[in-house]
């Protein structure tokens, strides 16, 4: 542990992670110098998030070189960029740089689990977390699930299990942070309009092993390339999972069953048909995954299984909502990119109206056009990148899109020409920033208006 005792830090950002970064720092004796550049935050709103009697010093507007005097250490939250000018300045003077999850586990105490990926986290990571709360005692969900390791860590003993979702913006932070079990899920071009290039974005997830060694597990896919490939220089023993072949090691999908092999023997694990109420290949890859990783922080496998066949979809992940008229609305807002939302057209067995488009990251969309494979009748598009997915999807042939100026007018279209026989599915391919807050809000606002449709 790094001991911060009387040290001054400053902490970027007053969102959750900030708040929980400085209320820990001064938990643990150091000085917190809490900088916040938008001048519309007041100091005295800041002042209210923290614990009463809080020492914290707080700074509001431009970023100037004082604030840096007798800082040991800066504690980023995740949405800001580690190029920014300020964060550069900081290198510069050789202040180490973390981010809520490097700081949470210098005071963190028992067994890491990580995963990472760019699509099935949130899934991968409430199963494992739920696997591990029915099997251990003391276990934490933590991370970019939306619960601060910073807030849990001072709960943790040795005994502890944290399961911890880690995105590529909090990997970019990390120094000392050392899971026992890690997991990338899969990797595909997401987030470059921060991460500048794949190579960047892909270097910022392998980073989830940095300090693992031959004792630890990195559970990884066979068949995304990234991680395959990764497999051979990754420090720590190597668990693959596959959804697309028999392996000699590892966990795979064969037919309608999941199986484990190992040194020759082959155990049959369960049937995803009648053994799990997820839906579609992203899903079965999730649970393998889940399975690799729980095995190796020690659960047996009947109690693996036995969670798993109770476990229920996330929420906005390719989510069940109501089926009105004979026609089945699925919620898959949290498809903020591609290769999530070619999950979830693969998810769909009817005919599809999809609702697509949101905010602009930079993503090319040939690969999610290509994915409707004859199940998309009819593509309703919103927001930003509208034209320039209307664009690519008549450059591959598909003429039948329709344009909504609302995310309302847009529900209204897919009632409209829905028929018995039907799905609608909110996949968007895009963040929903822009016209929502965050793709919760836009999930919930499409469950909200289904479940108001007469039968």
């Amino acid at each position: 542990m790094v001991d911060l005792t009387g040290k001054r830090v400053i902490v970027v950002g007053t969102g959750i992670s900030g708040i929980g970064s400085a209320g820990l720092l001064e938990a643990n004796g150091a000085i917190p110098v809490i900088y916040e550049g938008n001048t519309a935050v007041k100091e005295s709103d800041v002042r209210g998030k923290l614990k009463a009697g809080s020492k914290a010093e707080i700074v509001i507007g431009a970023f100037t070189e004082e604030i840096l005097e007798n800082i040991a250490l800066a504690v980023l939250s995740p949405g800001v960029p580690t190029d920014a000018d300020f964060v550069l300045k900081m290198k510069e003077k050789q202040i180490p740089v973390w981010g809520e999850i490097e700081l949470g586990y210098n005071y963190a105490k028992g067994k890491v689990l990580a995963i990472t990926g760019t699509n099935g986290k949130t899934t991968t990571t409430s199963l494992v977390g739920q696997i591990m709360q029915e099997y251990f005692e003391s276990v934490y969900i933590v991370g970019n699930i939306g619960n601060p390791y910073t807030q849990a860590a001072p709960l943790m003993t040795e005994e502890t299990v944290s399961v911890a979702e880690i995105s590529s913006f909090q990997l970019e932070t990390i120094e000392y942070f050392h899971p026992q079990v890690s997991a990338i899920l899969n990797v595909t071009p997401d987030h470059l309009d921060r991460h500048h290039t794949m190579e960047n974005y892909v270097a910022a997830k392998e980073a989830i092993t940095l300090n693992q060694t031959k004792d630890d597990f990195c559970v990884l896919n066979y068949e995304n390339e990234y991680t395959r490939d990764f497999g051979a220089r990754c420090p720590a023993q190597v668990v693959f999972f596959s959804s697309a072949r028999k392996l000699e090691n590892g966990l795979y999908l064969d037919g309608e069953e999941i199986f484990f092999a190992k040194n020759g023997e082959v155990t049959k694990l369960l049937n995803v048909k009648t053994d799990m109420n997820l839906v579609g290949i992203c899903n079965i890859e999730n649970v393998m995954a889940a399975i690799g990783i729980s095995m190796h922080a020690g659960v047996p496998m009947e109690n693996i299984l036995a969670t798993i066949k109770r476990f229920v979809a996330v929420e906005h992940r390719i989510e069940y909502v109501a089926t009105k008229k004979g026609v089945m609305y699925y919620n898959d807002s949290k498809a903020t990119n591609t290769d999530a939302a070619i999950q979830g057209i693969k998810a769909m067995d009817k005919p599809t109206i999809l609702i697509g488009g949101g905010y602009d990251k930079g993503s090319e969309y040939d690969d999610w056009i290509q994915s409707f494979d004859n199940k998309v009748k009819l593509l309703v598009l919103i927001g930003q990148t509208r034209e320039k997915i209307a664009e690519c999807a008549r450059k591959h042939g598909f003429e039948q899109i329709v344009f909504a100026e609302s995310f309302e007018e847009a529900l209204d279209i897919c009632v409209k020409e829905a028929v018995a026989g039907d799905a609608v599915l909110l996949s968007p391919a895009c963040a929903s920033w822009g016209m929502f807050p965050n793709y919760e809000v836009r999930g919930k606002m499409f469950k909200e208006y289904v479940n108001k449709l007469g039968e």
